[in-house]
């Protein structure tokens, strides 16, 4: 069987090839496309309506070049949603969750439920943007009035291929109205919250079907094939795709960086609580306990507004060759949505940087703070853990690994790249029987790609 992962990130999308051949997985991409937040009067949103006609571009592509798959899977980034009216048609913009819309939203959520009382239900870390505030946010603004139902933005996709809806369990996590012990949704904080109760279905597991493609999707690409659910939470895919062993803790580095480690149980006591770590769902109700850190996003916006014709592999050896001892604190909220990254590190670090000590500083700052994230897991786990895994686009990054394995003392591990995709299609092997379980689905992949560890 064939297969195909639409794997949707903040900055870019990509539809990913997979099969199985002699017991390895070979990966093709046969698309990629960029996505950006848009600016719409005054708020910051999704394009869906386009990032939608690329999943069809895609899917079409993989026909043309006589790669048509079998089975497809989404995901992408969490928190960020879709707003249904009766008709099942979305009513209005898919913000952005980095849209400024919730700062009055979170001081009137905690005034009715105080965060502790939110974590110790939850076990979901405090971000500003947490679909928890967002919701409440169109609850102030009126725009739920005559919503009968929600879709995270995966789910929403998923919904336009086939016509069928499912709220995916991984991602319904992230929202911070999952119950961290019962595993569904709060309808005692739903309820308290003013939130409709029609918007909060029954969350289904990966690897389930949802269906096949509708006629007009069918017609639009030139075939028919079937929608599973892999975790459509992306960080959750690519922690799926990292060959971990006795819950070695994983980084998983992209524009944002998840730290953490894979737990059976949610995580919901008073340090957790404020060392603000988050216990995000996953497969068979276990969960990723892990840290939130900015991420690779501030290199992308430097690049963006200092140097955008720069690779990426360019910036990061000009930034090898200007070492400076600075660091800034990477999870500061000035970095979420600055007008300008380069101008906003290095009124930070308090000082003027050249381009390379500007990014270098930021590279620093990220290990810096990778390290404090593991003294704290060892710390709450009560566990010393001897290897960190490095998965995702990040992880191609020499000079942060090499960092990140200095700054940590640990044995530092990277691969795969493309984490998210391939743990994508996984769970959808996993779904389908070609696959046994997670642990013959890592070893398939240890087995295919290049694990690599890091030295200096």
């Amino acid at each position: 069987m064939r297969y195909l992962a639409i794997d949707i990130g903040a900055s870019s999308g990509r539809h990913i090839v997979c099969s199985m051949e002699g017991g390895r997985l070979v990966t093709e991409e046969v698309y990629r496309f960029p996505n950006a937040p848009q600016k719409k009067n005054g708020a910051l949103v999704w394009d869906v309506d386009r990032l939608f006609e690329e999943v069809l571009n895609g899917l079409r592509r993989a026909g043309e070049l006589g790669k048509r798959p079998d089975c497809v899977g989404i995901d992408t980034w969490a928190v960020d949603y879709a707003l249904l009216d009766e008709r099942g048609e979305r009513i209005g913009d898919v913000y952005c969750y980095r849209d400024g819309r919730t700062a009055d939203a979170v001081e009137k959520v905690h005034e009715i439920v105080p965060f502790a009382d939110l974590y110790a239900r939850t076990g979901i870390q405090f971000q500003p943007f947490n679909t928890i505030y967002q919701l409440y946010a169109d609850r102030c603004s009126g725009k739920l009035q005559h919503a009968a139902g929600m879709l995270m933005l995966p789910d929403y996709l998923g919904y336009l291929l086939t016509g069928v809806r499912r709220q995916e369990y991984t991602n319904a996590t992230s929202t911070g109205l999952v119950g961290a012990v019962s595993h569904v949704w709060d309808e005692t904080l739903i309820s308290a919250l003013g939130l409709p109760q029609g918007l909060f279905g029954g969350l289904t597991q990966p690897g389930a079907k949802v269906g096949t493609f509708t006629n007009r999707v069918r017609e639009a690409v030139g075939y028919q094939a079937t929608l599973l659910l892999p975790a459509t939470h992306d960080t959750a895919s690519a922690v799926l795709a990292a060959p971990l062993r006795a819950q070695t803790p994983y980084l998983s580095s992209g524009t944002w960086s998840l730290l953490g480690v894979e737990q059976n149980e949610a995580h919901t006591d008073e340090q957790s609580r404020r060392y603000n770590y988050s216990n995000e769902g996953s497969i068979g109700h276990t969960f990723r306990y892990q840290k939130n850190i900015m991420g690779l996003w501030m290199v992308q916006q430097i690049r963006s507004a200092a140097a955008p014709q720069a690779s990426f592999e360019e910036l990061m050896r000009l930034a090898r060759r200007n070492p400076v001892p600075y660091t800034v604190d990477v999870n500061d909220a000035r970095f979420l949505a600055p007008e300008n990254m380069l101008d906003e590190v290095c009124a930070a670090a308090g000082r003027k940087l050249a381009l390379g000590e500007a990014l270098y500083c930021v590279f620093q700052s990220l290990a810096a703070d990778y390290a404090r994230a593991i003294e704290e897991i060892e710390a709450m786990t009560c566990r010393k853990y001897e290897t960190l895994n490095i998965i995702g686009g990040g992880s191609k990054n020499a000079l942060l690994n090499e960092l990140t394995q200095k700054m940590t003392g640990k044995k530092v591990i990277t691969g795969p790249a493309e984490g998210t995709a391939i743990g994508n299609v996984i769970m959808q092997m996993i779904g389908c029987g070609e696959l046994a379980d997670l642990p013959a689905a890592r070893e398939a992949v240890a087995n295919s790609f290049d694990i690599e560890e890091v030295t200096i």
